[in-house]
């Protein structure tokens, strides 16, 4: 018999929430084949079985958050002469317990009713009264009262957005939501639990910062002229399309490392320079809006950049990031010009300070030595936190943006 666990997704990731069970008891299964679906955060990812069997226990409910390490199922074997066995449902399992490791000593986290915590919650549904050992932290350290929130999870159960929900409204009581009601040619589609989590994810921003705005205009001429010149053959030699994304961030990079302030985050009342870059790179795909992060950029070429950014983004759009990969971005830089954007006034990624959007090059008269000329240009913004970054740092942090971008000789970075 193979017991099937919570998988270690990533360095930090302690927990996991079963979004879809693929198989069910008594399904017959192979190696490799993908047996249920989990969310870390933002990415979904599915777990394949490790062995040829069939499955004979399913011991968690869809919807329900648990530790790394706790049992979720069990398969018997290919020729082990096991029969499926009925399964208790998942509403009425034991509470799922896992060890996990931490540099003190293992710690047992039970994801259990809410009566064993004395916690006395209004029956909301048949998993109301089930709470993850994340929801119960969240809620103590902001002193929420959990009989306040209204769980949208499966069976009525609290789930992670909503206490993130209620902290958000600055600990104000949640009211419990009303059914919406679909009018002549309305639709009504469900809010994913990825569109919770950006939703509150950006709320959470604009009232924890201080967001102020600034941009610049960048000639782009011999940028566009040498992509143009040079895509084939780029194409050809490093097996990636060659975009302008991976010179802003080159450019970008350089300028964070001259103005650390804005390449920080705000530790209470200390602010935290990052000597090195962590780039988020937001990526639109179906789910929304994800943000994989190329670690230490700082120490790339553009061709290195391109390589990375082609990379996550393709993996992100197919759903098959690791949780460690949408994490501990110093900086973010957002992209909407392929779409048209002219200019954008982007929400901070937490905990940045600061946002740079990339918007569309587009050919424009511009005076140039007293006369009009025309060339390809852009307008690069950036949103800051006013709390960590004051005007002028963000001006001479956005010109110096600018002056790389106009005066690099991006072609030898290249290797071309």
């Amino acid at each position: 018999m193979t017991s099937i666990q919570m998988p270690q997704l990533g360095e930090t990731i302690i927990e996991g929430t079963i979004l879809k069970w693929l198989k069910q008891v008594g399904d017959h299964v192979e190696r490799d084949e993908a047996l249920f679906e989990i969310s870390t955060d933002k990415v979904d990812t599915e777990v394949p079985s490790p062995v040829d069997g069939t499955v004979t226990k399913i011991l968690v409910a869809e919807g329900t958050t648990v530790a790394v390490g706790a049992e979720l199922m069990e398969i018997a074997e290919d020729g082990a002469g096991v029969s499926p066995a009925p399964a208790a449902p998942p509403e009425k399992a034991a509470p799922a317990v896992a060890a996990i490791e931490t540099p003190a000593a293992p710690v047992a986290v039970v994801a259990a009713p809410a009566a064993v915590a004395g916690t006395a919650l209004p029956d909301r549904g048949p998993r109301s009264q089930i709470l993850s050992p994340l929801v119960r932290r969240l809620a103590k350290e902001h002193g929420l009262d959990l009989a306040a929130i209204a769980g949208t999870g499966e069976g009525g159960r609290i789930t992670k957005a909503d206490v993130q929900a209620a902290i958000a409204a600055a600990g104000g009581a949640v009211a419990t939501p009303t059914a919406a009601t679909a009018g002549v040619g309305e639709e009504l589609v469900p809010m994913t639990h990825i569109r919770k989590a950006i939703a509150q994810h950006m709320v959470s921003s604009n009232q924890i910062s201080a967001r102020a705005w600034t941009m610049v205009e960048v000639n782009v001429d011999h940028l566009v002229k040498l992509r143009e010149r040079a895509k084939d053959l780029f194409a050809q030699k490093y097996g990636v399309k060659l975009t302008y994304l991976p010179m802003v961030v080159r450019a970008t990079t350089d300028a964070l490392l001259e103005y650390p302030d804005v390449n920080a985050r705000l530790d209470g009342e200390t602010i935290v320079r990052h000597r090195y870059v962590h780039m988020a790179i937001a990526v639109s795909y179906d789910q929304g809006l994800i943000v994989p992060v190329v670690k230490d950029v700082d120490g790339m070429n553009t061709v290195g950049i391109a390589r990375a950014i082609a990379d996550l983004a393709a993996r992100a759009r197919s759903h098959e990031l690791k949780p460690d990969e949408v994490q501990g971005g110093t900086f973010t830089i957002t992209n909407p010009g392929p779409y048209g954007s002219i200019a954008s006034v982007p929400i901070i990624n937490q905990p940045n300070v600061a946002i740079l959007s990339l918007d569309a090059i587009v050919k424009r008269p511009v005076v140039i030595d007293d006369a009009i000329a025309i060339r390809s240009m852009v307008n690069i913004s950036m949103s800051w936190d006013h709390r960590v970054v004051d005007g002028e740092l963000a001006t001479r942090f956005l010109t110096r943006v600018k002056e790389n971008l106009e005066n690099w000789d991006f072609a030898e970075d290249l290797g071309l």
